[in-house]
């Protein structure tokens, strides 16, 4: 089973701790993870279900490609992080 990791940073607006969850693909995982903990979703996603533009999600430390599909896939034990991306100058 995948495992869904929120950084510290997310836990501290809304409770998300680390889960595993079932799915093949980074959108199936999250929606399993959504499930547990429903307030994350608005955190990590839009109104319209792609990634916010301010989060990245890893893959086994692999950033992900598709930022609106979320269709990455992931390995049956996969690691997936979520975080707020940094920018600025």
């Amino acid at each position: 089973m995948p495992s869904v990791t929120f950084t510290r940073n997310l836990q501290r607006h809304v409770a998300c701790p680390p889960c595993a969850v079932s799915g093949a693909t980074v959108r199936e995982s999250l929606e399993a993870a959504f499930a547990l903990y429903p307030q994350a979703r608005s955190y990590v996603l839009d109104e319209h279900g792609t990634l916010r533009f301010h989060m990245a999600i890893y893959v086994d430390g692999v950033p992900i490609t598709d930022r609106q599909g979320l269709s990455d896939p992931v390995p049956d034990s996969g690691q997936i992080f979520i975080m707020q991306a940094l920018s600025g100058g």
